[in-house]
This record gives structure tokens, C-alpha cells and sequence, in this order.
């Protein structure tokens, strides 16, 4: 069977991939393409079989069950995202007031008491001494000791 699309298609579409925001979000225009050139390419698929021998319709329902599946793992696959963003922000929120060491950005170790955290789209920094550190640059972590 030959299947002639009206549109070119590129590799994203049968990727599952969805774009996302600075933010992290999801960005549903993106899914919705997916979507949308998946049903295309279905429908051009079925204008286009011979009618003499026509496609097993369980071909059909294998590719919307592979579609449906690739479609909730990128829905969990986002759920995860999210849940690892929460984690690394409640991570470093616990960090306020204890003291912590950390590589800075010339490769030396250094030590500091964390006294705020910035949350931006790269993740967590920590405010340590006036200066901004990334949570990825902490090598250990000890409890300031109370008086």
C-alpha cells in the first residue's frame, strides 16, 4: 500500500515529544500537532488503500493502541518532570539556615550558611553569603549549630 501525504512530516511527529516553557509547562499546541498529523496520516493511509486488498483493520487498531500508549508514557513522563521539579524545590527550601559546601564557579571549595533560596527555570539557588549558587554546586550539607 502506498500512502501519499499531503504534508511533509518530520521526525518530532513520531517522537512524543512535546515542547515546553520556560517554565516547564506543557506546551499543548505542540501536543495537539502531534495529534493532529497522527489522524492525517490515518486517514490518508485509508483514502489511499487499494480497494481490492484492503488493510487489516487490526493494523488500525495496533497504531491508535502504540499512539495511546506513547501518549500517556509522555503524559507520565511529564508528571515525573514535575514531580522531580517539587522535589528539588522542597530540597532546597529545607536548606535555609544550614550550613553547606559548595565548588563556586572558579573550582574552589567553599562554605557557607544558606540564608534564602531563589527559585528560577533552571532550578533552585541558594543565597549564600550575597552571593547566588546553584543546588547542583553543593557538595555537603551539616546543621548549624544553635547557641
Amino acid at each position: 500500500m502506498t500512502v501519499s501525504s499531503p504534508e511533509s512530516v518530520g521526525a518530532s511527529y513520531f517522537g512524543g515529544t512535546t515542547a515546553t516553557t520556560a517554565a516547564g509547562a506543557t506546551d499543548a499546541t505542540t501536543s495537539q500537532v502531534d495529534k493532529d498529523m497522527f489522524l492525517k496520516l490515518m486517514v490518508a493511509q485509508l483514502k489511499n488503500q487499494d480497494p481490492m486488498n484492503p488493510t487489516d483493520s487490526s493494523q488500525f487498531l495496533a497504531q491508535t493502541a502504540q499512539f495511546t500508549s506513547l501518549e500517556k508514557l509522555t503524559s507520565v513522563a511529564d508528571q515525573t518532570s514535575q514531580s522531580l521539579s517539587a522535589q528539588l524545590a522542597f530540597g532546597a527550601s529545607g536548606l535555609v539556615g544550614r550550613t553547606v559546601s559548595y565548588t563556586d564557579a572558579d573550582g574552589a571549595p567553599k562554605t557557607g550558611a544558606v540564608s534564602s533560596v531563589r527559585f528560577t527555570a533552571a532550578g533552585p539557588v541558594l543565597g549564600i553569603g550575597g552571593s547566588d549558587v546553584d543546588l547542583a554546586a553543593v557538595t555537603s550539607v551539616v546543621t548549624t549549630p544553635t547557641a
